[in-house]
């Protein structure tokens, strides 16, 4: 086990850096540059400063070489400074991570305890009405664009019926709130962009979770326990739920990446303060350090997610042994 946590860590040095790369280049491959973003045709900018700003922030150099000058600040955890305001970029990451980590966290923790019961309630009531109209969800879930899905909802539920925030985390107001009421405005700013960004994966895991138990259930070990005598709430505990839950937590694992990368869009939609929004804004500025930033640190928790996920594998069946893994 040990042995098998070392050589994950250790691949994700060069993925790390690999992806970075890719990044990198295609951001340069973008039409346009910093300074003719952040001065446009201003006719009191000369060229001589533009050329300035781009040799003070070595844009004026090669792709390659830019890649390798940001690698070593990399290396030392200096992502540089922000082309449009110059304030340090791991300043500005840290400044916005908390927001998104409250809301990724949130959406895996909604869609892992809300979609599992839905799975087993209806492996086990199967083509009951539950099973059906839970099929229905599925399917809704997988053909509605999220990004529509929370268009609908802000329209809804705050222009049309009042009942929650349109946008933002945390008002000008809260500071005037006590605890309690802290609380509760952040829980009605957090509602929408949760349930945007969590009924996509909500859909996928509930049918996961509905096929794996429903495919487990056909074992001859689950048969023979139920011959033995056993009561059938701790054949569905005991000999189906752990062997069922191996490919869950394998897609469970696989939906932080696509809730890293949603939550751009969710972000922006909700004016969320998180890496997102912030990733998406310094998108449209050109601003080049902060874009990097932001998507190495959704890297890193990407892998660290992916990472995550498959440790979880020997708390669910200690038969797994990854040391006999090459």
């Amino acid at each position: 086990m040990k042995t098998y946590v070392v050589k994950r860590l250790l691949l994700m040095v060069p993925m790390l850096f690999g992806i970075s790369l890719v990044m990198f280049l295609i951001m340069h491959l973008a039409p346009g540059d910093p300074a003719s973003i952040r001065y446009g045709l201003n006719p009191e900018v000369s060229d001589t400063a533009r050329e300035a700003f781009s040799e003070m922030y070595g844009l004026d150099r090669p792709v390659l070489e830019q890649y390798f000058m940001w690698l070593r600040r990399f290396v030392t955890m200096d992502f540089g400074r922000s082309l449009v305001d110059d304030r340090p970029v791991i300043a500005k990451v840290m400044a916005h991570l908390p927001a998104t980590l409250l809301l990724q966290i949130s959406s895996i923790l909604v869609i892992f305890f809300v979609a599992l019961p839905i799975g087993i309630i209806s492996a086990i009531k199967r083509d009951s009405l539950f099973d059906k109209a839970s099929t229905v969800f599925v399917f809704i879930g997988y053909a509605m664009p999220t990004f529509w899905l929370a268009i609908l909802l802000v329209f809804f539920f705050s222009f049309k019926l009042g009942w929650l925030p349109v946008s933002g985390m945390r008002p000008w107001y809260a500071q005037y709130l006590d605890t309690g009421g802290q609380v509760l405005d952040l829980l009605r700013h957090l509602a929408l962009p949760l349930i945007a960004t969590s009924f996509g994966g909500l859909a996928a895991l509930s049918r996961y979770a509905r096929s794996s138990m429903v495919e487990v259930m056909k074992e001859n070990y689950v048969l023979t326990a139920r011959a033995k005598g056993l009561s059938e709430k701790r054949v569905m505990l005991v000999h189906v739920l752990g062997n069922a839950l191996l490919p869950v937590v394998t897609i469970l694992g696989l939906t932080l990446p696509v809730l890293i990368s949603g939550s751009f869009i969710f972000e922006t939609i909700f004016a969320w303060p998180g890496m997102g929004r912030l990733g998406y804004e310094a998108i449209m500025h050109y601003d080049y350090p902060v874009v990097m930033g932001v998507g190495v640190i959704a890297t890193l928790l990407t892998l660290l997610g992916i990472f995550l996920s498959d440790i979880a594998y020997v708390m669910i069946d200690p038969r797994i042994r990854f040391e006999s893994r090459k």
